[in-house]
C-alpha cells in the first residue's frame, strides 16, 4: 500500500505532528539546560562533565524502559504509550522548571528518560502503516518532523532563555501538554488487535530484547553501527552548547539559531531527500554515505577557526541524515510485523548503552581538553573517527547481505 494511500495518509499526518511537538518541547530547553547546570556548578570544565553524566541518566532510563515500552505497544497498542509520554513530559518540565539545585535537575533528566521511552512507539507506529519497501521513506519524514520541531524548539528556546533560563521549560510543559491533549482527541490507534503480541519480560527487560538482534547476521552488524552512530551523535548533546558558547562567544539565542539551521538541513535531507536517493541507489548504500558524510562534518567542525565555519560544517554534519531512516528501514525488514515493537525497543536500548557511556566520555574529553581560555575541538575529532568506523562497518554489512542475497 503506498505511503500516500488515502486510508494511510491522515495517520501519517497525525503521528508526524506528534513527532513534531514532542521534538519541539525537547528542543526548546537545549539552549539553556547547560547554561543552568553551568550556574549550579560554577564553571565551565565542571559544568561539562555534569552535563554528561546528566545525558547518561537519561540514556540509562532509554535502556531499561524502551523495551518494556515497545513490548507495551505491541500488546496494548501504540496510542496508550504515546499519550503516557506526553503526559509524564509535561509534568517533567514543570518540575525542572522549578528545579532549585543540580539533584532535582537529576531527578527530572531521570523522568524524562523513562517518558522519552516511547519514542520507540513512534517508530513502531510509522512501521504498523507503511509497507515493508516504503519504510525508508516512512523513517525519513519522521526524521524531517524531529528535524522540524528541532528547528523551532532550539530557536524559540534560545530567545526565551535571553528573558530567562527557567522560561524554556515552562513553554515546553506547555507543548507537551497539547501533544497529550491532541493524542488524545484526534490520534488514531495503528496495530490491530489481531496482530498484537503478549507482554513477556523475556522480551521486555533489556537483555531480552536485544537476542531479537542476534537472530541474523547483519541485524547484529547493523546493531554496532546503531551504536557507534548514536556514540558519536552525543557529541551535541553534551559539547556542542558549551562549545560554542565558550569557544566562540556566542549568546543562548545564538546557539539557538545554529541549531535550527542544523535542524533545517536534517529536514531537506531527511524529508526531501532519502526517498529519491533510497529508490535510485538503495537503503544500504544511503546509509554508508549518510555516515561518511556525517564524520566529513564532524571532522569539519572540529577544526574550524570562526564562527563561520563552525557553521558551515552543519552542512556536511546533515548527510548523516541519510544514515538514520535507512538503517532503521533495513533492520525492520529482517523482523515479523507482531515484532516491531520489541525491535524498536532493542534498538533504543542499544542506542542507550552508547547514550550511557558516550556523554560521560565526551564530557570527560571536553573537561580535559579545556584549559582557562583554551577549548579544543578534540571531541568532534572523535566523534567524526567513530562515525567513519560506523561507515566501514556498515559496508561490510552491506557487502555481505548483497553476497548472501
Amino acid at each position: 500500500m503506498s505511503i500516500f494511500d488515502p486510508n494511510r495518509r491522515a495517520a501519517i499526518a497525525f503521528i508526524l505532528v506528534v513527532a513534531v511537538i514532542d521534538i519541539m518541547a525537547m528542543g526548546i530547553v537545549i539552549p539553556v539546560l547547560p547554561q543552568l547546570i553551568e550556574e549550579f556548578a560554577g564553571s565551565t570544565a565542571q559544568a561539562g562533565w555534569i552535563n554528561g553524566i546528566f545525558v547518561a541518566l537519561w540514556a540509562g532510563m532509554q535502556f531499561l524502559f524502551s523495551p518494556i515500552m515497545g513490548s507495551l505497544s505491541d500488546q496494548y497498542g501504540r496510542r496508550p504509550i504515546i499519550l503516557f509520554s506526553a503526559a509524564g513530559l509535561a509534568a517533567d518540565y514543570v518540575l525542572m522548571a522549578l528545579a532549585p539545585d543540580l539533584w532535582w535537575l537529576a531527578l527530572g533528566r531521570i523522568i524524562a528518560g523513562i517518558t522519552t521511552a516511547s519514542f520507540t512507539t513512534v517508530n513502531a507506529y510509522m512501521a504498523d502503516i507503511t509497507a515493508p519497501h516504503e519504510r525508508a521513506r516512512g523513517y525519513g519524514l519522521i526524521g524531517a518532523a524531529f528535524a522540524a520541531g528541532f528547528i523551532a524548539g532550539p530557536l524559540v528556546g534560545g530567545l526565551l532563555g535571553e528573558i530567562s533560563p527557567r522560561a524554556p521549560f515552562w513553554a515546553s510543559a506547555a507543548l507537551s501538554g497539547v501533544v497529550f491533549l491532541y493524542g488524545l482527541f484526534v490520534l488514531p490507534e495503528s496495530l490491530a488487535p489481531e496482530k498484537r503480541m503478549a507482554f513477556s519480560w523475556k522480551r521486555a527487560n533489556p537483555l531480552g530484547a536485544l537476542a531479537l538482534l542476534r537472530s541474523h547476521m547483519e541485524l547484529s552488524g547493523l546493531a554496532v553501527v546503531t551504536f557507534l552512530l548514536h556514540f558519536a551523535h552525543h557529541v551535541f548533546s553534551v559539547v556542542y552548547v558549551l562549545y560554542a558558547y565558550h569557544r566562540y562567544g556566542l549568546s543562548p539565542g545564538d546557539v539557538g539559531i545554529l541549531l535550527a539551521i542544523a535542524g533545517g538541513l536534517d529536514a531537506v535531507v531527511q524529508g526531501a531527500l532519502v526517498g529519491p536517493a533510497t529508490k535510485r541507489f538503495g537503503d544500504r548504500a544511503v546509509m554508508v554515505f549518510g555516515l561518511f558524510g556525517g564524520a566529513a562534518g564532524l571532522a569539519a567542525m572540529a577544526f574550524a577557526p570562526t564562527t563561520l565555519w563552525f557553521a558551515l560544517a552543519l552542512v556536511p554534519n546533515a548527510l548523516w541524515g541519510f544514515a538514520m531512516p535507512t538503517l532503521q528501514s533495513v533492520m525492520t525488514q529482517r523482523v515479523s510485523e507482531s515484532e516491531q515493537g520489541q525491535l524498536q525497543g532493542a534498538t533504543m536500548s542499544v542506542a542507550s548503552i552508547a547514550g550511557i557511556a558516550s556523554p560521560m566520555f565526551f564530557g570527560w574529553v571536553y573537561s580535559a581538553t579545556t584549559s582557562g581560555e583554551t577549548i579544543s575541538g578534540m571531541s568532534f575529532l572523535i566523534a567524526a573517527g567513530i562515525l567513519a568506523l560506523a561507515g566501514v562497518i556498515g559496508w561490510i554489512v552491506a557487502r555481505r547481505a548483497a553476497i548472501h542475497l
